[in-house]
């Protein structure tokens, strides 16, 4: 997929969304339950918006656009079976997947900061991972191929995508139909972003700095 078009819809959601609605009317639930799921469930995708795409969701529902109640219940489904199908993968594949090639929008490097971030913050850190881009994607994909067990991942697993979908869900529900946000939605779902990108900054700069007093 090219660059330009993933950063297209990303910062343009709410308007893809509303198209999908108006031409695919109830398959719409479909449609947003495949993006999560696929934005959580496979490692291969980490490129597919996560926070962002819950706010719109929220948003969009507060104006008809979705039942709230029920996009809720499909973003859970999609946020928890994604997660559970990526440490499944993770416990299958392992690392032969980062090994291949012709495997795209993965590498050694994602995969080596995330268990760095893995080994720091223990099982809590599939909870802490929800609300990190590149890192959501490879957590559970990370448990998968270490020891934790599924009954163990599966207690993390849960109570990660139910804060990671409420939060983001009913934030959206709640403040996405404010007149100044509803004017400035592109700017809202950039502040998100950057938001997002804050703890993995944090993160490098404490990791630079430990290093280079271990030098």
């Amino acid at each position: 997929m090219h660059l330009a078009v993933i950063v297209n819809f990303i910062l343009h959601a709410d308007t893809y969304l509303r198209q999908v609605i108006q031409a695919y009317g109830a398959l719409s639930y479909g449609f947003i339950f495949l993006v999560v799921f696929a934005e959580t469930g496979f490692v291969v995708t980490p490129f597919l918006p996560g926070d962002s795409i819950l706010f719109v969701i929220g948003a969009l529902s507060a104006t008809g656009g979705f039942n709230i109640f029920l996009a809720y219940a499909v973003l859970l489904v999609a946020a928890i079976g994604g997660d559970s199908l990526n440490y499944y993968l993770g416990h299958k594949l392992g690392r032969k997947a980062f090994q291949s090639k012709y495997v795209p929008f993965i590498n050694q490097d994602h995969l080596d900061k995330t268990e760095k971030f893995y080994e720091k913050q223990g099982g809590r850190a599939i909870i802490i991972a929800r609300f990190i881009p590149i890192i959501r994607t490879f957590a559970p994909f990370v448990a998968g191929i270490g020891k934790m067990e599924y009954k163990e991942f599966f207690t993390y697993n849960v109570v990660g995508g139910f804060a990671w979908v409420t939060l983001f869900t009913f934030a959206g529900y709640f403040f996405g139909n404010i007149p100044a946000v509803g004017k400035n939605f592109t700017y809202v779902i950039i502040g998100i972003i950057i938001l997002s990108l804050v703890p993995p900054v944090y993160e490098y700069i404490i990791t630079r700095k430990e290093a280079k007093k271990n030098a």
